[in-house]
């Protein structure tokens, strides 16, 4: 009963602020959208949620390539996990936040296994967002060696006790001449969903934001592959809709 409790009690301070925030972030938020189904996790964050209601913090590592260090962005507050960050902790008043930023930039799915022990250890937390999939496709490294890896990662990741969300590929240029895009993504969703990770579907959105006319120069820099300013914040902001409403759902 008190778990049940503590949860009620979080999910309604989390909506209390949403609702607070009004108009302001609505018109922000004009250009930065996504269809509410694209941004459902498919998890609960049940470790999260617990750390949240009984020690009234949240720390997270974002772990990732380029893309997560925040390369290219004019400012680093731009970068996505910066704009979590921000974005929780006007969310959730009294909670302490912490997002660590553990973006190396070119890095593969194999290089950010070998460090998941080192980086959660030294950094103990209650979700990790694991940002890859973009370089194995853009550098072709074999599907199967992609899936093994990446689930070894998870099966690691999940021992040490904290949430998962998986971030995958990016819709930009690059990628998006990349043969058998779509493979990795499916990986990427089925380990997820065998492993009860969250799937943060950006491959997914970015691509919703090209069909519906968004022209690549909006997100992307001019080199086809790095999300710029409006990309990272975009991307942290619905990121960070995605983590709120994980820990409001059911």
């Amino acid at each position: 009963m008190k778990r049940v409790l503590a949860r009620l009690v979080v999910a309604l301070a989390i909506a209390l602020s949403i609702a607070a925030a009004g108009p302001a972030f609505a018109q922000s938020m004009t250009l930065c959208r996504a269809k509410p189904a694209m941004l459902e996790l498919g998890t609960t964050l049940p470790i999260s949620r617990k750390a949240i209601a009984e020690k009234k913090v949240l720390r997270i590592i974002a772990l990732g390539s380029s893309t997560t260090a925040g390369y290219g962005v004019s400012n680093p507050a731009f970068a996505f996990p910066t704009q979590l960050r921000i974005g929780l902790e006007k969310a959730l008043p009294g909670i302490d936040i912490d997002v660590i930023n553990r973006g190396i930039g070119g890095q593969d799915v194999e290089e950010m296994a070998a460090r998941m022990r080192t980086e959660m250890e030294g950094n103990p937390a209650s979700l990790v967002i694991w940002q890859t999939g973009t370089n194995a496709a853009i550098r072709q490294m074999p599907i199967e060696k992609f899936d093994s890896t990446l689930r070894a990662g998870l099966k690691l990741g999940t021992s040490l006790g904290a949430d998962f969300v998986l971030m995958n590929l990016q819709y930009v240029p690059a990628v998006a001449a990349a043969p058998d895009k779509e493979a990795y993504e499916k990986a990427m969703a089925n380990a997820a969903r065998d492993f009860s990770a969250g799937l943060f579907r950006r491959y997914d959105i970015m691509r919703g934001w090209y069909d519906d006319g968004m022209p690549y120069a909006q997100f992307v820099q001019l080199d086809g592959l790095h999300l710029n300013d409006f990309g990272q914040k975009c991307i942290g902001k619905l990121l960070t809709r995605s983590i709120l409403g994980a820990l409001t759902g059911p």
